[in-house]
């Protein structure tokens, strides 16, 4: 009998053949973004992998791709409830602050997740049905300024693990004043060339005709090239927001481009929306996106309290900065030449590892030759060789593995933690 990964899906291993199948680079994007966040000043939140459907078709609304193409994973558990896993952050996150009554803290309140996602949708590459995601909320603050902090957060977390030729797209998709003005007028453009949308665009057509411009159909698309656009109707308020917003930008360096045609895939998106490029990827090019959803807190039944937020693929991630590779972690690498020498590889490693330095020996009796090429192959910057000579005189003789330079160093942890530390 013979199994494999459900399809979709992938396993991270070492000396995975993808990127995004390798630990140390999982480890590295990883120690960047939280690095990341500390300095922003955010707090961790975590929540179950499942919550009931209801939150996020809710949360994403019907013209969702979510709630129209049943991209969920969804089941009923023995106690008859409806449940789901998530394919999103956002709405449990969200689900967790009006709970646990969060927003009775100083606001606003920045928070991060790191987790998987699920999505029952075709495989892309970087795009998987189970994929694991970066991302942030920040709630209680309509500060355009914020919207800066986040979207600067993002290219910072990317720019930190090596994402390569990035550009950050911008658009406003306007508030309650601005889409009164707007949605009759792209509906009726729509009405008029019915005939010309994709299935999915006729859909969507009566409950968000917004999401039209994420229609990936080649007709709709030019078609929409003569559609209306939303910056010719943004309000007073949302216009400044805008201008607001892309001036904190240009403040901070971030390059940054408006596409008044880019929408986001959840109904629940207003004013700000944004998606991170990368030209290292191709015509998939999107590694984070996000945006403002000023009345969800309310509509998910807490207080009239603004939010904003992103996600970012780790898949992705990695795809867009594949040209990098992670340095080893490893320090020290025991090359035991006789068999007593192994207690005392095991007790100098043991002392190093407390002092932060990772170590390893061999442990599947391997010549010389074997441990030398076993340290070489494991990234180690150090190899620390025990045989009869080095016992008799109470020493180690320390390799530096980049430059094949040796010296003798007496076989105490303070004195090989100085050697190895420089």
């Amino acid at each position: 009998m013979s199994y494999r990964a459900p399809k979709g899906t992938y396993d991270v291993y070492p000396g995975g053949r993808e990127p995004h199948e390798r630990p140390e680079l999982w480890a590295f994007v990883e120690e960047r973004a939280r690095d990341q966040f500390r300095r922003y000043n955010y707090s961790e939140v975590r929540t179950p992998i499942f919550e009931e459907t209801q939150l996020f078709a809710r949360s994403a609304g019907e013209a969702s791709d979510i709630v129209v193409k049943k991209e969920m994973f969804s089941f009923t558990d023995q106690g008859g409830r409806d449940l789901a896993l998530r394919p999103e952050g956002t709405p449990g996150a969200i689900r967790a602050y009006i709970e646990h009554g969060l927003y009775k803290q100083a606001q606003p309140l920045k928070l991060f997740y790191v987790g998987p996602m699920f999505r029952q949708e075709r495989q892309q590459k970087g795009r998987y049905r189970q994929h694991t995601q970066i991302g942030v909320e920040v709630l209680g603050s309509t500060d355009p300024l914020v919207d800066v902090e986040v979207i600067s957060l993002l290219y910072a977390i990317h720019q930190a693990a090596g994402v390569e030729d990035e550009m950050i797209y911008l658009n406003n998709l306007g508030d309650l004043e601005t889409r009164r003005l707007y949605v009759p007028e792209l509906r009726a453009f729509l009405r008029r060339h019915r005939d010309e949308l994709d299935p999915d665009s006729v859909a969507r057509l009566e409950t968000n005709p917004l999401r039209t411009f994420d229609s990936k159909a080649e007709n709709t698309q030019a078609l929409l090239a003569e559609a209306p656009t939303i910056g010719d109707f943004l309000s007073p308020e949302a216009a400044a927001h805008l201008e607001a917003v892309k001036g904190g930008l240009e403040a901070l360096d971030i390059p940054y481009e408006v596409d008044e045609r880019l929408v986001r895939g959840l109904d629940y998106y207003t004013l700000t929306v944004f998606e991170a490029k990368s030209g290292a990827l191709g015509a998939q090019d999107t590694v984070g996106a996000g945006g403002r959803y000023n009345g969800l807190v309310a509509e998910l039944g807490g207080p009239d309290l603004a939010g904003i937020g992103f996600g970012s693929g780790v898949e992705r991630i990695l795809l867009a900065a594949a040209s990098h590779e992670a340095s080893s972690s490893l320090g020290v690498f025991f090359v035991t030449l006789a068999p007593e020498a192994r207690t005392l590889a095991m007790r100098l490693a043991s002392a190093l590892r407390a002092e932060g330095v990772a170590c390893d020996l061999d442990y599947a009796g391997r010549s010389a030759k074997g441990q030398f090429r076993q340290a070489d192959r494991s990234g180690a910057a150090y190899a620390a060789v025990i045989g009869e000579d080095e016992l008799a005189r109470g020493v180690c003789t320390l390799r530096e593995m980049s430059s094949g330079e040796e010296k003798a160093v007496p076989a105490a942890a303070k004195d090989l933690l100085r050697a190895v530390a420089g």
